[in-house]
């Protein structure tokens, strides 16, 4: 099993879950998180005011899948979060030994 963390633009949030849910990814976690990479930040203007947003509103996706679905759920993300701009974001893939399902007691791929 593999965990899939994607940071994203906030507007991609609901075109990324569909195309997990076509894909048969059956659960997500999302977080609203702030950072910022290559973009550093931004310049606003709010009451004539000028002042740089340091820290970028994004979108943290994580789900846990089956080694086979890998792949297509790294291929969804990318298709569906792609704008093609500085600030699309990144995925991250790590290994997870084992899942427990709290109510039943199931582990492994049954407890996804």
């Amino acid at each position: 099993m593999k965990k899939i963390e994607a940071i994203i633009r906030p507007f991609k949030l609901d075109e990324v879950k569909e195309a997990l849910l076509e894909e048969g990814v059956r659960g997500l976690t999302i977080t609203e998180v702030r950072g910022y990479g290559r973009q550093k930040g931004h310049k606003e203007t709010y009451r004539g005011s000028e002042y740089q947003i340091e820290f970028v509103p994004k979108i943290k996706i994580e789900v846990i899948v089956d080694d086979n679905l890998v792949e297509k759920t790294v291929e969804a993300i990318l298709r569906t979060a792609k704008t093609g701009q500085v600030g699309d974001g990144k995925i991250f893939i790590s290994e997870i030994t084992d899942v427990i399902r709290i109510r039943t007691d199931e582990s492994g791929s049954s407890a996804l």
